[in-house]
């Protein structure tokens, strides 16, 4: 009776043990721990190489270093799911259901920055896929052509906000100022009150001279404010 137990219970462990094996066994199948790590640390230069981009090549007013990290996270993200997805049809549709019940509260501010965000994405789905000598290709490509393109001076309008505090008896001669120093002006708001007015235009120059001091100079110009507009391009 004991002879028979304890062959029902090696046989039992060896179940087990072959079980454990199988599945060990399934798991390395499709990678090994080398190739996460590979995968990783091709993930983790390319997100470098791209956040290194995005800061050369930034144009906005505050540059956000959470939002470069934010890239190399991205990267070194969708690489490993790209690999555990693999040809698994229930894991991606599995994955496109998760992402579809995220929602990112954070605004993009800057259009470019969400094609940034698209190139790390990308990134990191090459190197899932094991494409190592495209990602290569693209990430410098890429970067080539942004580093190219952030020394190219694109037109630029100058657009300034002019904000004035005067009297009503002045608006001719700030008329006159404005068609003789500006390439272009249009009144944005007007507020008329018993002690003066306040006038905002839109004002374009293809040099910025000394345009409120001339505004200054003319007799019932209380004040006036010079502010540039953030165009979206950051320039």
């Amino acid at each position: 009776m004991n002879i028979a137990y304890a062959e029902t219970v090696s046989f039992s462990d060896l179940n087990k043990s072959s079980a454990i094996s199988d599945w060990f066994a399934s798991q390395l199948s499709n990678f090994t721990p080398f190739n996460v790590a590979l995968v990783l640390l091709a993930g983790l230069v390319i997100g470098i190489v791209i956040s290194l981009v995005y800061k050369k090549t930034y144009r906005g007013v505050l540059y956000s270093p959470s939002f470069s990290l934010t890239l190399i996270m991205l990267t070194l993200i969708t690489a490993p799911v790209t690999m555990a997805i693999g040809s698994n049809v229930a894991l991606s549709m599995g994955m496109v259901g998760a992402l579809s019940i995220v929602r990112f509260r954070t605004a993009v501010k800057e259009p470019l920055d969400t094609a940034y965000m698209f190139w790390a994405i990308t990134m990191g789905i090459l190197l899932g896929a094991g494409q190592y000598l495209i990602s290569l290709v693209v990430v410098v490509g890429i970067s080539l052509i942004m580093l190219a393109l952030s020394y190219v001076h694109f037109r630029n309008p100058n657009s300034y906000l002019l904000v004035m505090h005067y009297d009503e008896a002045a608006q001719g001669e700030i008329d006159n100022v404005l068609r003789k120093q500006v390439r272009f002006y249009r009144m944005r708001s007007k507020t008329v009150t018993r002690a003066g007015a306040e006038m905002t235009y839109e004002v374009r120059m293809d040099q910025r001279g000394d345009l409120v001091g001339r505004m200054l100079a003319i007799e019932g110009v209380f004040d006036a404010t010079l502010v540039a507009m953030q165009t979206e391009t950051g320039a």
